[in-house]
């Protein structure tokens, strides 16, 4: 994702080129056109008409339902609409997870294992699971998505060079959150991204520990008529499937996701497509599509064909209430502005309100820019989702 002009996280900007030069010469070459006529070749006002336009199907505020079971039904409609748009995730297999504690290390308050399993045929899932020490028996338990950058890695307290840093010593934009979320008393898997860290592809992996394979896992997502924040989605589904067999530290029944930027869009797409996530912390990411991805360059795994015509960011918040949610952004974030976070903001809250629910969603605006903050977010955990 972008973080402005000529610079970018995880993917390479190319500064654009002044063509006004070429506009002016266009008329000669095609036959006398007018001047005006140019102002049509360029597509920009044409798309931006056409995105303000657009009302998709499930967009809010929904028809008015005189019964909880009509809101249901709708809201399975959305859902299953949702998953279709993702790349049809409903219909596809789930093969045996054949999970691997691959190693077992003692860190500084908390126990670390490196963890493995299948999430499709010949594809398999790589996280770390921490565990707080003196703890036992199932707990509450936060899923953690990191965003571009060095992968779950920057989440953990690895550092570039691999040196492993302690609790309360946070650094990157992630702010080590997944350690965050231990030293809060959750356990915490940190899961690894398809084109991220460790699962980037071979071409990636001989560049800079930042560098992502997101541009052609995409693009092959989209050929096959998937998308690429559908395969992470599953993934993270999966993942889910696997947290429901560790009942030595993990409460099927209070698993949340916490993440920032890219982890953010996995954060709330994971909670709206699947009911088994009982709280969502959504960093750095919640806004408007107009106003963010359609406005600011974005790395291409942010995008999902069609999802305009069924709704706007903040409409995904209708398949997460009444569930728990919670949404923060920084005041001087360059790629998702702070004007159209207030008005997803707006949304959401009349979404919760609708549902009976207001105080089941709030949300933070803080001082900085494209980071994870977490203050907020973990004191609405503690009050609303670790002692439930």
């Amino acid at each position: 994702m972008s973080t402005a002009a000529g610079v970018s996280i995880g993917s390479t900007a190319v500064e654009p080129k002044d063509i006004s030069g070429i506009l002016e010469c266009c008329p000669k070459k095609l036959g006398g056109a007018s001047s005006m006529d140019t102002k049509t070749y360029d597509a920009t006002n044409w798309r931006r008409a056409r995105i303000a336009n657009v009302r998709g199907r499930f967009a809010w505020p929904a028809n008015a339902f005189d019964t909880a079971e009509r809101r249901d039904v709708w809201q399975a409609d959305f859902r299953a609409a949702f998953l279709e748009a993702l790349g049809g995730l409903q219909h596809w297999a789930r093969p045996p997870l054949d999970a691997t504690v691959i190693q077992v290390e003692q860190m500084d308050g908390y126990r670390r294992e490196s963890i493995s399993f299948t999430t499709r045929d010949n594809l398999r899932a790589f996280g770390y699971l921490l565990v707080p020490d003196h703890t036992s028996g199932p707990r509450p338990t936060m899923l953690a998505a990191p965003g571009h950058g060095r992968g779950i890695a920057s989440c953990v307290g690895i550092g570039p060079n691999g040196e492993q840093r302690r609790l309360h010593q946070p650094d990157e934009y992630a702010n080590d959150f997944a350690l965050q979320c231990v030293a809060n008393g959750y356990t915490t898997l940190a899961l690894e991204a398809i084109s991220f860290g460790v699962r980037r592809d071979a071409v990636a992996q001989t560049l800079q520990p930042e560098a992502s394979s997101c541009t052609r896992d995409a693009m092959a997502a989209l050929m096959l008529g998937e998308t690429l924040a559908g395969w992470r989605v599953w993934d993270a589904m999966r993942a889910l499937d696997y947290l429901s067999t560790r009942n030595d530290c993990v409460d099927p029944n209070r698993i949340g996701v916490i993440g920032i930027s890219g982890g953010g869009l996995l954060s709330l797409f994971l909670a709206a497509a699947d009911t088994r996530i009982k709280a969502a912390v959504v960093s750095g990411y919640f806004n408007t599509f107009m106003g963010s991805i359609l406005a600011v360059d974005h790395c291409v795994d942010n995008f999902v064909p069609g999802l305009l015509n069924l709704c706007e960011m903040p409409d995904l918040s209708a398949l997460i209430a009444p569930r728990l949610l919670f949404t923060e952004s920084g005041t001087d974030d360059p790629i998702f502005p702070l004007a159209t976070y207030r008005l997803a903001v707006d949304r959401a809250q009349s979404i919760y309100s609708s549902f009976d629910a207001a105080t089941h969603y709030q949300w933070e605006v803080f001082n900085g820019g494209h980071e994870f903050h977490g203050k907020g977010a973990f004191d609405f955990l503690d009050k609303n989702f670790a002692t439930r």
